[in-house]
Parts: C-alpha cells; sequence; structure tokens
C-alpha cells in the first residue's frame, strides 16, 4: 500500500468531520476483520474474549469428531481452524489465547484421530509435517508469553510432544529439533 502524499493527508485533515466520517464508515465496511476489531474493542469493550475463545473450541471438538478417513482432510481441517485462530489473534490481540488455541487444536485433533496418525507413510507425510510445524510454532510463541503461564501450558506441552515423537510426526520432529519434553 502506498504511503499517502502530504498534500492529500493535509487535505484530509481539513475536510469536515461529517465527510470524514462517511468516508471512514465506507472504508471501514470494506475490511471485514477491522470491522470485527473495532466490533470487539468498541462494542464490546473487550469483554468477550472468554466466548470468542470457547466458540473456537467448540469448533475444534465439531471439527475433529468428523470420523475423517486420511490425514490429508485432517490436515486440511487443521488448515481451516488455523484460520480461525488467526483471524481470533488479528481481531483480539489475544497472544494467550492463540497458544491455548493452537494447543487444544492439536491435542483434540490427536485424541480423535490418533489412528490416523499413528505410522509415517506416503499419506501421512504432509500432516505430519504441518503437526510439527505448528508443534514448534506453538513453542516459539510460548517463549514469548509472561513465563507465568508456562505452568498452565506445561501438560498439554508435554502431552502434544510426547504423541508426535511415537507417531507419524517424529521424522519431522526430529529435523525441527523439538524436544521430548518440555520443561518450565
Amino acid at each position: 500500500m502506498p504511503a499517502l502524499d502530504s498534500d492529500l493527508k493535509k487535505a484530509i485533515v481539513r475536510m469536515p468531520d461529517v465527510e470524514k466520517d462517511k468516508l471512514l464508515l465506507r472504508l471501514i465496511a470494506k475490511d471485514a476483520v477491522l470491522a470485527e476489531r473495532l466490533q470487539f474493542e468498541l462494542v464490546e469493550h473487550k469483554r468477550t474474549i472468554d466466548e470468542r475463545r470457547e466458540l473456537i473450541r467448540q469448533f475444534i471438538r465439531r471439527t475433529a469428531d468428523l470420523k475423517q478417513d486420511s490425514a490429508g482432510w485432517i490436515m486440511m481441517d487443521m488448515r481451516t481452524i488455523s484460520g480461525y485462530i488467526s483471524r481470533h489473534l488479528k481481531v483480539t490481540k489475544d497472544k494467550y489465547g492463540e497458544v491455548e488455541l493452537m494447543l487444544y487444536m492439536l491435542n483434540t485433533f490427536y485424541d480423535y484421530n490418533a489412528h490416523l496418525l499413528q505410522k509415517y507413510n506416503s499419506r501421512t507425510d504432509k500432516a505430519a509435517e504441518y503437526i510439527a510445524k505448528r508443534t514448534d510454532q506453538v513453542l516459539k510463541k510460548i517463549v514469548k508469553l509472561d513465563p507465568d503461564y508456562y505452568i498452565e501450558f506445561i501438560d498439554e506441552v508435554n502431552k502434544l510432544l510426547g504423541w508426535i515423537h511415537q507417531n507419524a510426526p517424529a521424522h519431522y520432529a526430529r529435523q525441527l529439533g523439538l524436544p521430548r519434553e518440555w520443561d518450565v
């Protein structure tokens, strides 16, 4: 997006407030994420963060329970959910929730679909790589949070690392240098 010319900026600042408000509302309407973010901040006053997280958790549970028949479908579903989690982060700036939801997604999909992700082969390759990379991302994001939160995540992280190192993603976990156990 090109920077605005300084003369244009000055002209916009001098516009009557009514015209600026009309233009601003038209621009906001064209950006769904910005509109949702403003709804969250200005109307909901950031009080609905727990409800938003719970909606994503419910979606994760429903999606994981779809009785998929291949690791490829599982990966596609996880990618879809990752998009919802990314949108949640863009709207709420909830970094703790991003980590919590990503861990919940990975562990829930394993709980519901472990039988499809046990052995590494050509059918599980892409999903195994995706899961290992997502786990690596989650570990990197956790260490950016306040250390007081680490204790809240240790059980879920160690559960995730345990199944990754014993199933299809193990090859990629070794390549990425993922630990077998996470210490606080």
